[in-house]
């Protein structure tokens, strides 16, 4: 039985407060590092939202990348330290590569950054000062005019070949300790999402600007959690599809308080990888 044959308001269910995109009138923008003097750090300002997050766990095998834009994956892994930069690009980077490839049936998977996170309660969210805390606001990672732009950022004179074919932005997402309980990741069906939600916002570096989707608030969004995920689960998320035939293109999704949450639960702690999955046909 697949997910749109299975009555979602039959699934268990919390209810949680969402960070999507107040409306405005100009691009929303973030400064990924001190803004210029007079100028604040962002205006993608945020705009909460109850809604209902639906506990995937039951029907986990009938999720789709293609279809919904996510899915849960088992995928045990050799690390013993993932603040360690050295053995993630040693060990986790070569068997993410192979475990992608395989699953997406691709023929080549390029990897192209991580980041760690680690909440820490009332610390600032700050770029390249250690772990980040868990992104709280309803986005989806690439755009599409980021998504190709990644290509040729980190493949140059063979992006334009690699371009013809379909390609793919993926992030592999898991947790480093489990089971996790605080500050889950939900997940958007992308069959619930329209065009118009999908707001192009720019992130400044000093040295580059890319470019993300901001979500504004749909009532016919319907999300997704998979409560206790441990480290030899995965996430696989669609950030970015060439692919134009009616699949899901992109996939939003953020961190979210979880109201059963138990008081003194351990902190999440993720990681999650970035893939550049090309298919020449």
């Amino acid at each position: 039985m697949g997910l749109q044959e299975t009555k979602i308001e039959s699934l268990p269910f919390v209810t949680a407060e969402l960070n999507y995109l107040k409306p405005t009138s100009a691009k929303p923008r973030t400064y990924a590092f001190d803004p210029p003097p007079g100028e604040p750090k962002s205006t993608n300002l945020p705009e909460p939202h109850l809604v209902p997050i639906f506990n995937g766990r039951g029907i986990a095998n009938t999720f789709s990348l293609d279809r919904e834009g996510f899915a849960l994956v088992r995928h045990p892994t050799a690390m013993k330290d993932f603040y360690d930069e050295n053995e993630i690009r040693r060990i986790y980077y070569p068997a993410s590569e192979a475990f992608i490839r395989a699953s997406l049936k691709a023929d080549r998977v390029v990897l192209f950054d991580h980041t760690v996170r680690r909440r820490v309660e009332g610390a600032a969210d700050i770029r390249g000062a250690g772990p980040r805390q868990p992104a709280t606001r309803v986005h989806v990672d690439q755009t599409v005019a980021s998504g190709p732009n990644r290509v040729r950022e980190h493949l140059g004179d063979e992006a334009d070949e690699l371009l013809k074919g379909r390609v793919q932005v993926i992030n592999l997402w898991r947790p480093i300790r489990g089971p996790v309980r605080d500050a889950p990741l939900a997940m958007c069906d992308g069959t619930s999402v329209a065009d118009g939600d999908l707001v192009a916002s720019d992130l400044i570096y000093p040295n580059r600007r890319g470019e993300t989707y901001s979500v504004t608030y749909n009532p016919a969004h319907r999300w997704f959690y998979f409560p206790e995920m441990t480290p030899d689960e995965a996430l696989l998320l669609k950030c970015y599809d060439s692919a134009t035939d009616g699949r899901t293109r992109f996939g939003p999704h953020t961190a979210f308080t979880d109201p059963t949450t138990p008081p003194g639960a351990a902190p999440r702690e993720s990681i999650e990888l970035r893939a550049l999955v090309f298919h020449r046909s």
